[in-house]
């Protein structure tokens, strides 16, 4: 899979993003994206080959694996990734029209397009909530489905067509249980880093506005 668009649309958002938003670009682009590429992918590629079931009837180890793993987290990840990621494209599209307003009307519309203020600081709080729910709802799925944030190494499986209980083993469970849980710790530090950007800027232009409305009130 080709991840090329999410490198270019975080390098967008770098433009226009606060010092703590470029760190949740570097931590996306870093800790995210280029071990999931690196890593994690080929760690899950063949889950389902590797997945054994104790006995060999037919068509009994795909509905357990089905069962225990009804989605691959490799792909909720690859999911959350991009989802996570989109709405910062609501800040590239504001900045591009403040940009082709001014083209149209040909004239200095704005001191600088991508300035957060405005609209554009509206917009920009608005895919900071967003993104921060989310990741909260990814973390939730993540543990709904696979019953919390676990990879065990033996399952039990007693779903026709099994013709009894059987043990199922998965493979690697070790390796795969430290990456979950650098997904949870990095989706985690993501969560705090746009709670405190957005704690910032709402903090930032409250002063700001309080200023300008005491200096207007003294004149």
């Amino acid at each position: 899979m080709s991840w090329a668009f999410l490198r270019d649309l975080l390098s967008g958002v770098n433009k226009y993003s606060t010092g703590i938003g470029r760190i949740w670009v570097a931590v996306v682009f870093m800790f995210r994206l280029l071990v999931y590429v690196a890593a994690a992918e080929n760690i899950w590629k063949h889950e389902h080959d590797e997945f054994e079931c104790n006995i060999k009837q037919p068509g009994c180890e795909n509905v357990c694996f089905d069962h225990f793993f009804p989605v691959s987290h490799i792909r909720l990840w690859a999911l959350q990734l991009i989802m996570v990621s989109t709405p910062s494209l609501l800040v590239v599209f504001h900045v591009a029209y403040r940009k082709n307003r001014e083209k149209q009307h040909n004239q200095k519309l704005y001191k600088n397009p991508g300035k957060i203020d405005g609209g554009l600081l509206c917009t920009y709080l608005i895919s900071l909530i967003l993104k921060t729910g989310l990741e909260i709802v990814f973390l939730v799925l993540f543990y709904k489905l696979y019953n919390g944030f676990k990879i065990p190494r033996l399952v039990k499986c007693a779903i026709k067509p099994c013709p009894n209980t059987v043990d199922c083993y998965i493979s690697k469970p070790t390796e795969k249980m430290i990456f979950l849980y650098f997904l949870v710790a990095t989706s985690c530090l993501c969560i705090v880093l746009n709670l405190a950007e957005l704690s910032y800027l709402v903090f930032k232009y409250s002063i700001k506005y309080y200023l300008k409305r005491h200096v207007k009130k003294q004149q």
